[in-house]
């Protein structure tokens, strides 16, 4: 961070308000955009009335969303540095004046809670305070050259052309160099540093891991040998990645309240501030593109697959994972459709029984998640899980649920076995036999971490960094090659 002067003001500053905006400047967040994710989430179909609403003016659709959405304020990521220097700047006995392009609503929940403004300068449904308006509002109030303002944006240009001083937040070199030729630039906030891996974690390219059931169906007919077929599975698992990264952002999106709440969540780039919405719908949608794009170098039936997984997940997102049970019973049909992808990839059906062991599997893993966040707002002394519908009192339920159906999952693993048509694919059925009581000890032991508190809220992530799941796992695969091997 560059900084002219050295100190927190200049002498004299006291007789100058200090004017600070309030979106990506006091801000790492814009509230329009905040608001505008939050009301989608809640009311998906009030979109039909946003333009509508935008032609009679941005402040008039400002003051629409608003008057639908509250926000909490004491959660929005706040730029740690400008908000120092604003403390150390009232504390010096300067006046402060918040003044912002977003709703009056926003802007005064703000401030009170941040207890530095005197005063609030923002727009009231008819006249969207911003660029040259901001400027009038602010020279009517103050004067010409009667006032310092902090910004962050090519709007705020005309502002500090009739600013004494300009504060520049959070933007690069070149608005710093376009802001010192209308006004003297008394500090520059440096942007804050994109931390390597941002991206990757915004992405969860970790959780493409799950993404590898599209070769299920090619390993379970033993035919990944078959290059062709291979080739063609790899292009799936490649477009379903890149959709479910797509997916996973727009999640993180429809989310920001409720993992602002969390321990862990609150920390992911788009809830920290680190990513700004935009940028993730503009990147989402663009994966989105690319995901489709490559489905259509395989059969075209991966393709309507994706499309269902698609739109399965819009509904998850918007609606279903409010809903108890619902939202498990979603999770585990999205990893079945993973695998009826990868079969319509291959040209490959399945089956009835690998189908079956994944429902029960992966509702047990649903539960699994579901759980251990239930657990984590128990153990701190809540009552109900943020933006789902489970209470603490759910919790043996829960678990009931989730241990029936991952020993169901098994029992459809010994069914299979015990069949005549086994013989076909593994010869050895009596060595297939010791898969049961592998894949029973995985599940009773992710079910005793889960109890304990001590997994992962997401139980895939878990058992692809857990040693032990990892040795189950191979334990799992060398006894089914074992059964296969034609000795």
């Amino acid at each position: 961070m560059n900084e002219t002067p050295a100190t927190a003001s200049l002498p004299g500053d006291a007789d100058v308000p200090l004017v600070i905006d309030l979106d990506g400047t006091l801000l790492r967040c814009d509230t329009l955009h905040e608001s505008a994710l939050r009301l989608l989430a809640e009311k998906p179909w009030t979109v039909l009335q946003w333009p509508g609403w935008l032609l009679k003016g941005k402040a008039h659709l400002k003051r629409e969303i608003a008057a639908r959405v509250d926000l909490d304020v004491a959660t929005l990521p706040i730029h740690a540095e400008v908000h120092a220097w604003a403390e150390a700047c009232r504390q010096e006995g300067r006046s402060l004046v918040l003044c912002s392009a977003s709703d009056g609503k926003y802007a005064a929940q703000v401030a009170a809670h941040l207890g530095l403004f005197e005063e609030v300068i923002a727009s009231d449904g008819r006249t969207n305070v911003s660029a040259e308006r901001k400027a009038d509002e602010l020279v009517r109030r103050y004067g010409a050259r009667g006032f310092d303002y902090a910004g962050n944006s090519v709007d705020d240009l005309p502002v500090w052309a009739q600013a004494r001083n300009a504060i520049v937040v959070g933007a690069g070199g070149r608005l710093r160099d376009r802001a010192a030729r209308v006004a003297t630039v008394e500090r520059h906030f440096e942007p804050p540093p994109v931390a390597r891996g941002t991206w990757l974690k915004a992405l969860r390219l970790h959780q493409w891991a799950k993404n590898l059931l599209i070769f299920l169906p090619l390993l379970a007919s033993h035919r990944i040998t078959e290059v062709p077929l291979l080739v063609a599975t790899g292009l799936a698992f490649l477009a379903f990645g890149l959709c479910a990264s797509s997916v996973y952002i727009l999640n993180d999106l429809m989310d920001l309240p409720s993992d602002r709440l969390h321990s862990r969540k609150r920390n992911r780039p788009f809830a920290s501030g680190a990513l700004s919405p935009t940028t993730g719908l503009v990147t989402g949608a663009l994966l989105l593109v690319a995901a489709f794009a490559i489905g259509w170098l395989v059969p075209p039936a991966f393709n309507a697959w994706l499309a269902v997984y698609f739109g399965l997940t819009l509904y998850y997102t918007f609606l279903l994972k409010r809903k108890i049970l619902v939202d498990a019973l979603s999770l585990a049909a999205l990893y079945t459709l993973r695998i009826l992808a990868g079969g319509a990839a291959a040209g490959i059906w399945p089956g009835f029984w690998l189908l079956a062991l994944s429902l029960f599997l992966f509702l047990s893993l649903a539960f699994v998640k579901r759980y251990s966040e239930l657990k984590s707002v128990f153990d701190s002394g809540g009552r109900r899980s943020a933006g789902r519908d489970y209470r603490v009192s759910d919790l043996p339920l829960i678990e009931t649920l989730g241990v029936a159906s991952g020993f169901s999952a098994v029992l459809v693993v010994a069914l299979y076995i015990n069949g005549e048509s086994i013989t076909r694919l593994y010869p050895h059925q009596d060595i297939m036999w010791l898969t049961v009581p592998t894949l029973l000890y995985w599940i009773a032991r992710m079910w005793v971490k889960a109890h304990r508190g001590e997994m992962h809220d997401d139980p895939i992530v878990f058992a692809v960094s857990d040693g032990l799941s990892l040795l189950t796992g191979a334990v799992f695969l060398a006894l089914t090659l074992i059964a296969a091997a034609p000795w």
